[in-house]
């Protein structure tokens, strides 16, 4: 009976501490929430789609950013009257036919932000098509931000047949906020005087850490631009994975070919096993992820410190232990 009622207390004490952290979270999220952003979606892509060569002058005015000096205009005229760029155009219109799938997010996104980075300014939304530039869907500075749209239309669309599985699994209209929250991250950590494997792995781990923060609702997959098979082989192999940088003596390694193995976007990791075929790319980016979390865990600091916190300081300090 004793037995039962500290099994009982224990309960109770759990279902607390657990409605507790709902309630603050909350009412972080409606803190949050209730964080003014005025946000303007210019569709440029429509706008150059129904634009006339009579029209291209003032065009070239009104979007200056759009049109390189480095490029004649008979460029542009050919493109207004090219049947791919007409394509593109109609197949961005079937997934974003309007802003709903942009501003909501977009607006969420922001006030994430500027709750934790309030430096950090609404700027004015474009939308565009690059003829399937992936590498640059997403582009930001201090007032701008450029969306590429064709760039998300669906993992299997046509337009994807050429592009290899493990880059066109996340051209995808649900990646597209991961993404943006991917450049303006970027644009906040302070770059490390360290050039190990370890200094690489929690750059990455900061940058999906502040996805943590401003995109709560989105999954870890998404974040990380894995699938959902892809985040359980690492959860799963998190003691293996760990285990294996540290007898190859590989956390403090300067080799560069250690960034093509671990961290660069690729079909799978390669530890030179048999598991390589099972492994997702980029695990020594959730490797790092995994450190910061438990770092911010064990020492939470602001945000503004952990951007400019040394890796081997995080590191040292974030009792990191993989789950068994």
């Amino acid at each position: 009976m004793k037995t039962f009622h500290w099994v009982k207390v224990l309960l109770v004490a759990f279902v607390v501490v657990f409605i507790s952290s709902c309630d603050s979270k909350s009412k972080l999220e409606k803190t949050i929430g209730s964080i003014p952003v005025d946000l303007n979606i210019v569709r440029f892509d429509t706008i150059f789609a129904h634009a006339e060569i009579s029209g291209l002058p003032q065009l070239k005015k009104e979007f200056p950013f759009f049109f390189p000096e480095s490029y004649a205009d008979s460029i542009w005229e050919m493109k207004l009257g090219d049947t791919l760029q007409a394509q593109l155009e109609e197949e961005v219109m079937k997934v974003f036919p309007n802003n709903d799938k942009l501003e909501v997010p977009l607006v969420s996104l922001f006030q994430h932000i500027q709750y934790y980075v309030p430096k950090i300014q609404v700027p004015r939304v474009y939308t565009t098509t690059s003829d399937v530039d992936y590498r640059n869907s997403v582009f930001a500075n201090d007032t701008l931000l450029i969306l590429a749209l064709d760039n998300y239309l669906g993992s299997d669309h046509f337009f994807y047949e050429g592009i290899s599985k493990y880059i066109s699994k996340e051209m995808k209209p649900s990646q597209l906020m991961p993404n943006v929250a991917s450049v303006y991250a970027r644009h906040l950590i302070v770059p490390s005087t360290e050039r190990t494997f370890l200094a690489q792995m929690i750059y990455y781990g900061k940058e999906l850490y502040l996805k943590d923060l401003w995109l709560p609702e989105v999954s870890d997959s998404e974040k990380i631009g894995y699938t959902e098979a892809e985040i359980a082989w690492a959860e799963a192999n998190e003691t293996e994975i760990w285990r294996y940088f540290v007898e190859n003596e590989l956390l403090f390694s300067t080799d560069p070919k250690l960034s093509q193995r671990f961290i660069l976007p690729a079909p799978f990791s390669k530890f030179n096993l048999e598991i390589d075929n099972e492994s997702p790319g980029m695990i020594g980016k959730w490797v790092g992820w995994q450190i910061v979390r438990s770092y911010m865990k064990e020492r939470p600091v602001s945000i503004n410190q952990l951007l400019q916190k040394q890796p081997s300081d995080i590191f040292q300090n974030s009792k990191y232990k993989p789950k068994k």
